[in-house]
């Protein structure tokens, strides 16, 4: 595993509680959860499972710092388990208010952005804010499962580097495609968002300008809508933040 890839996960899973353990741990077809008794995390349930898991009994019962090194698997199933619990640990209220992270009630991670004149990559098949296309000179929506107008992810080494502003899905922490991703638009703004992203103030010094993430407050209700495959946005359960560089 080279340097940089290395630096990206080395940031997320040093300094993790050693002794909380994870209480639970279940999924749906869209989310996978993981709970300590200090706070919930989620992160995008992806398929993928042709690579044995590091954990086959499952994260439920483990330290926390252990459950989170699933993260590292090739298992995507598992590694998306072991996102859900980095997001634990750092998605919470109490962590925010002492990094005094804020979001601004119904704000967006774009807000304050001009996208004038802007190269614009999405890596991810997001919307973006609505002012976004309006003012950028281009978009570019890249996605691994393509929908009609999107570029195929293939298509991310040759777009990337030529955009002024790159959004990353938090679910490239998942799949281990971030690193590559950062080195490609190593001259752009880059935002890494969603519910799967851990607000992590070391992921900034890992080339991403800014993290918008959810700390889950609706703990309960949160399982309920993992677990039963709600379909919409997790996002009415939690509060969203944002951390800068």
């Amino acid at each position: 595993m080279d340097r940089m890839i290395y630096s990206v996960y080395e940031a997320l899973l040093t300094g993790l509680d050693e002794a909380l353990p994870v209480s639970s741990a279940l999924s749906g077809k869209q989310w996978c959860l993981a709970a300590t008794e200090q706070g919930t995390g989620i992160a995008m349930h992806t398929p993928g499972s042709s690579r044995p898991p590091m954990f086959p009994q499952g994260l439920e019962g483990l330290p926390l710092f252990k459950a989170s090194r699933a993260l590292m698997s090739w298992n995507m199933e598992e590694a998306s388990f072991g996102l859900a619990a980095v997001n634990a640990f750092y998605n919470t209220s109490e962590r925010m208010e002492a990094l005094k992270a804020a979001l601004p009630e119904g704000g967006h991670y774009g807000d304050g952005i001009d996208f004038s004149g802007m190269t614009v990559g999405i890596v991810g098949h997001m919307r973006g804010p609505e002012c976004l296309r309006e003012q950028a000179k281009a978009v570019y929506i890249l996605e691994r499962s393509p929908k009609p107008g999107d570029y195929p992810d293939t298509a991310c080494d040759y777009i990337l580097p030529r955009c002024d502003l790159v959004i990353i899905t938090g679910s490239s922490l998942i799949n281990k495609s971030l690193p590559h991703l950062l080195e490609l638009c190593r001259d752009a703004y880059t935002i890494l968002t969603g519910p799967s992203v851990p607000l992590c103030p070391a992921l900034l010094s890992s080339g991403i300008d800014r993290l918008a993430g959810l700390v889950v407050t609706e703990r309960e209700a949160m399982a309920r809508h993992v677990s039963g495959s709600v379909p919409g946005s997790p996002h009415h359960l939690g509060c969203p933040f944002m951390l800068c560089r």
